[in-house]
């Protein structure tokens, strides 16, 4: 099981180009607005503080890199979707996030956060649609499972699985997670370090 040592940020780039050099294996997070991914990045890294949390929508607005034990970056990206700020601002933020995604050649997958409570929704489904087109890897978290019961949540990743394999002949990794009841940090982490230890084989 991976232990988090050092987790220590970086910088916060307003374009790909400034992000620091390509030269570790990287690991970004993503989603809609509020869908918890500040609390699951501090949950991940077991500090509280690192990513700032808010309540509300929009409050990541950089790629913010974070280094973790000297070896990898986990990346924090702005959210997509609903945010109350102006149509400009969106258009700005999409574009960071495209040319992130398409142009970072040390991406090695893209975390896409899902709120557990909630049926699909189009500009989730549009997103991983883009990413499959642009052949992106990418994982699926589900985030706030403790809001439902196990019924619950089972029920809601089984409709959200039927929805997605209408288009897509087979799923990406999917993982649950509970901030709350640090449910899914270690497997998130373990799937990460399966990852970085076959890098270091194919070196």
């Amino acid at each position: 099981m991976m232990i988090v040592k050092e987790a220590t940020f970086i910088v916060s780039s307003t374009k790909v180009e400034r992000c620091p050099k390509p030269s570790l294996p990287e690991y970004a997070f993503i989603g809609r607005s509020n869908v918890g991914k500040s609390s699951l990045i501090n949950l991940l890294t077991n500090r509280k503080g690192l990513a700032k949390i808010s309540k509300t929508p929009g409050k990541t607005q950089l790629i913010n890199h974070f280094l973790i034990n000297n070896e990898w970056y986990l990346v924090d990206l702005p959210g997509y979707g609903f945010a109350n700020v102006p149509v400009g601002k969106k258009k700005v933020w999409d574009r960071v996030i495209r040319d992130y995604i398409l142009k970072r050649s040390n991406l090695i997958c893209l975390f896409v956060l899902i709120d557990s409570r909630h049926d699909p929704q189009q500009n989730d489904l549009r997103f991983m649609q883009f990413l499959g087109k642009h052949r992106v890897p990418f994982s699926l978290i589900f985030t706030k499972t403790d809001k439902l019961s196990e019924g619950e949540l089972q029920r809601n990743l089984e409709y959200y699985k039927t929805s997605m394999l209408k288009s897509w002949e087979s799923l990406p990794p999917i993982f649950q997670v509970s901030t709350v009841r640090r449910r899914g940090r270690d497997e998130v982490l373990d799937y990460i370090d399966e990852m970085n230890r076959g890098l270091m084989l194919k070196k």
